[in-house]
């Protein structure tokens, strides 16, 4: 027993001082010159679904590069035409996580997969965010909608989402997709409702976690508000069209990122943890010799 405890004692060391000994040489470089390639963070335009992107292409401090055709940050998959359904099958996913929750999958439908293609339930919570914004909209109540969204409301709500991704439940689900990104030889995709809260901020873990500048982590994260736009606007338009809302735009805040929601989680992981290296080891349970594997499988 003594011998068994030993060896896991010095593998543990190990392995913290590997993500240590990574993360130190990470804070050690300047973070001016790594820059993204051009084709960094590949759309991939679909019908049914507007915010769906590999995440190859950014360069990290070292001067390597994410491979393409290893991840896919998206939306949900529901609404993909047979067409998409195509498209997605040339890309010879090896499998799809989900981080909706069930309220949002029975609302919006189960994704639509080439066949073959496993899928992972993983639901993260957003605290009720999708069910709010829906009972908002349908009580047709311009007071009621303004008391919520109104004066900040709406800004706070989001606050709170994002401060929930350090919850057990949370960290756990982040720490299992990381850990399977590392592991997986084939494109593995991972989504949300909007592929831009839970699906940014795990996109944005991610890219650090293989040496890619917090700055260029942080575009990729800011971009969902580009791919978005138009199909966001088009939804204030037929809520108003319809007479659901007033003021559809008190639902910007909710439909956008912000700067000041990933602040919001940086600020807290960094105040838990201590660091951000901190949180992949503690928080997500992402290992130094998973972190290896994960760059070695990610970058170029």
């Amino acid at each position: 027993m003594k011998a068994i405890r030993t060896k896991h004692t010095v593998v543990s060391s190990i392995s913290t001082a590997l993500i240590s000994l990574a993360m130190a040489a990470v804070a050690a470089l300047p973070a001016a010159p790594a820059v993204a390639a051009p084709n960094a963070g590949g759309h991939i335009a679909l019908q049914g679904a507007v915010n769906v992107r590999d995440i190859g292409g950014f360069r990290t401090y070292d001067g390597a590069t994410v491979k393409s055709g290893k991840a896919i940050r998206a939306d949900a998959l529901s609404g993909l035409t047979d067409s998409d359904v195509a498209t997605m099958a040339g890309h010879e996913l090896a499998s799809v996580v989900d981080l909706r929750t069930p309220g949002e999958v029975q609302f919006m439908g189960a994704d639509r997969l080439p066949d073959g293609v496993p899928l992972v339930a993983r639901p993260i919570d957003d605290t009720g965010l999708f069910t709010q914004m829906m009972q908002v909209i349908q009580s047709r109540d311009p007071q009621r909608q303004q008391e919520v969204l109104g004066d900040g409301g709406a800004e706070e709500i989001m606050r709170g989402v994002y401060t929930s991704f350090l919850s057990a439940e949370s960290r756990a689900a982040f720490g299992t997709t990381v850990r399977e990104l590392a592991a997986t030889d084939g494109p593995l995709l991972y989504h949300c409702t909007s592929g831009k809260d839970r699906t940014g901020f795990l996109t944005y873990v991610v890219l650090r976690a293989v040496g890619v500048p917090e700055h260029t982590a942080r575009q990729d994260y800011l971009r969902s508000n580009e791919f978005r736009a138009a199909a966001d606007a088009k939804l204030r338009e037929q809520v108003g069209q319809a007479g659901y809302m007033e003021n559809p735009d008190l639902l910007i805040p909710l439909q956008e990122v912000r700067a000041e929601y990933l602040d919001t989680a940086v600020r807290a992981l960094e105040q838990q943890y201590g660091s951000f290296g901190k949180f992949l080891t503690d928080g997500l349970g992402v290992d130094g010799w998973t972190l290896v594997k994960l760059r070695k499988n990610l970058v170029d």
